[in-house]
This record gives C-alpha cells, structure tokens and sequence, in this order.
C-alpha cells in the first residue's frame, strides 16, 4: 500500500478526472440525442424502430399470454408463400382438426402501426377463431418505412389470390371469406374490401381485385383508422409524434395530409352500398375510435349492414387500443363473442 499522503494525492486526483469524465460522458450522450433528433427530422426511420421495438414486444407478450386459451384440436400450416421471390410475403392456416372439406375463410390482416407486427403476433386469437369453424388464414405483409403505402394492399390482394387458387388443399371456400383485422390490419382490410365492391375505387388504387364482390361475406374490423384527416398532431406529444412517425412513414412523405396519392386511404370517404356487412368496434380510451364511429356512421348512411361495439364515453374502466385480444376482461371477451356471432351469421350456408 501507499504511504498516506500518496492515497490523498491519487484521491484528489482522481476526484478531479469524475467531473471531466461525466462532462464527457454527458456531451456525447447530447452529442447522440441531439444526431437522433436530427435524424428523426429527415428520415422517419429512427422513431418508427423504436416504436417497432416496443410495439413488436408487446405483441408478442399479448399473443403469450392467449396460448392456454387455444383449443387443443387446432391444426396451423405456417410459413406459406404467397408471392414469389417475397420474403414478406407468407401466410398461416389455422383450422379444427376435425374439419373435411372448405370452410368459411377468415383473411386476417396484423396490426402493428403500419411499421410493425406479425402473423406469429396474432397467431393464438386466430386458432381461437379458427376453433369455432373456421379456416383463419394470418397473413404478413411489407411493413413501413421499408415498403410503403400501398403495398400492403397489393400484397393482401395477392393473398386473397393464393387462397382462392390453392382453396382445396387449404381448406378454404372461396365463396365466403370474411376480410378481418386490427389496427393498422383493419385500415388495409377495409381498403381491400371497398375495393373489392368499388371498381372506381379499385381503379384509383391501382388495384386488380383478385376476388369478386360475390366471395365476400364480410368485414370484421376491429380498432382501425379510416380518416386520415381525422389525425390531429397539433397538440404535440408523444402521441402526436407516434401518428406523425407512422403516417409519414408509412405515406412515404411527411407531407402526408396534403399527399393526393395517399389521400384514397381515408376509405371512410370511399365506401359505397356495396361494401359488405360489417363488425366495428374500438375503446373508449382509444384514440382512434372517433374514426371507427365515422366508419360505421358513414356504411349505415350507404346502406351497409353495420353491427357495432363501441363502449360508451365516460365508462370505467376505460378501454384502450386493441382492447378486444385481452380475453382476460370482460370486454375482451364480449368483443370475441360478438365478432363470433357476426361471422356466424354471415357465413351460414
């Protein structure tokens, strides 16, 4: 050991370096936040990672924790291709074991902010459906900023190619399929589906229908957006900076609102009476619902059969986004019996 003097000598020393050293250590996590904001200014793509960070974690613990739900007697093919030379594009068949010949085909379409998610997130509420008759194909898609709008809706429309021309081995009828999704899924199914019934919207979009107004059943549309003009930022925040990150990312501009080219995915003003029946529902603390409410305002004043869940402002507890795969709740729950009891009713027979 040192003489005493020495020790004092290094401890003052060293008490000086802590300074300097946590003035380098806060200049250069400024220096990396400060490169951060920059980036985030001229590109989209450092927030929507980290919205697909925590996004993906909580799909992921949501699907977990359905798995002791799931019927025993679901049978899943997994990782289908649907597009050749598409990596993104590969799709699950869920279906009961017991099952012969086609059965009414729920297309299912993953939310996750138009930047995130997976078929593999929303796997064990797609067996559960599947265990109620069903054949429940969960697709994948391009997600944003790396593909953008409309590729998702190009990529569903293959799907929807796949499934009807392969639909004896998947044990599909391609005379009732039902368009579903969540979230972000349940804007691309909407769209898909108004363009399935609207030649001059399909037109606009650019899109070829691969199935025909007469093969769909319905719609299920849980927790969607439908308006992009709708979308407020104007009050800052993180949830300002969420819908700018996601849309511009997903439009491929930042100046989203004023795009005409993405101005076609607000299918609220799209929709005409040959949309088919449709399942609408949303929380009560969830920020999109006043799009879904339009949504459904709007096919009832076409002439759409409309059944919707919307809980009541003001009740507690509150329900947030995607509220609907929590089977642990009561609303959760009701909202799985309802969208049941839809499909029933629209694919009998």
């Amino acid at each position: 050991m040192g003489s005493p003097s020495a020790t004092s000598t290094a401890s003052r020393t060293a008490h000086r370096r802590w300074p300097r050293a946590l003035g380098w250590v806060g200049a250069s996590l400024g220096v990396v936040a400060l490169g951060t904001f920059v980036a985030s200014q001229v590109s989209p793509w450092p927030s929507a990672l980290l919205i697909r960070y925590a996004f993906d974690k909580g799909g992921t613990e949501t699907n977990e924790k359905l798995a002791a739900l799931v019927p025993s007697d679901v049978v899943s093919t997994t990782d289908v291709p649907y597009r050749a030379d598409d990596p993104d594009a590969r799709l699950d068949v869920h279906r009961p074991a017991s099952a012969v010949g086609p059965l009414p085909t729920v297309v299912w379409t993953h939310g996750g902010g138009w930047v995130s998610g997976s078929k593999e997130q929303v796997a064990n509420y797609a067996k559960i459906v599947a265990s109620h008759g069903y054949t429940v194909v969960a697709i994948d898609y391009s997600v944003a900023p790396g593909a953008t709008y409309p590729t998702p809706l190009v990529e569903l429309n293959d799907a929807l190619a796949h499934v009807t021309a392969h639909a004896e081995e998947l044990g599909v009828d391609p005379g009732r399929i039902v368009l579903a999704g969540d979230s972000a899924g349940s804007q691309i199914s909407a769209q898909v589906a108004a363009a399935v019934t609207s030649p001059d919207y399909a037109e606009a979009l650019g899109i070829a229908p691969s199935i025909g107004p007469d093969q769909l059943a319905a719609v299920v549309l849980h927790c969607g957006a439908y308006d992009m003009a709708l979308v407020d930022t104007s009050a800052g925040g993180a949830e300002s900076w969420f819908l700018e990150t996601v849309l511009w990312s997903y439009s491929g501009t930042k100046a989203f609102a004023d795009d005409p080219r993405f101005a076609p995915a607000s299918v609220t003003h799209h929709v005409t009476e040959g949309f088919p029946p449709a399942f609408l529902t949303g929380g009560n603390a969830d920020p999109l619902t006043p799009q879904g409410k339009a949504l459904s305002a709007r096919l009832g004043a076409v002439g759409v059969e409309v059944e919707a869940l919307f809980q009541p402002d003001g009740e507690e507890p509150g329900l947030g986004h995607e509220y609907q795969f929590d089977l642990s709740t009561a609303a959760g729950q009701v909202a799985l019996d309802r969208s049941l009891e839809f499909l029933a009713k629209h694919t009998t027979g």
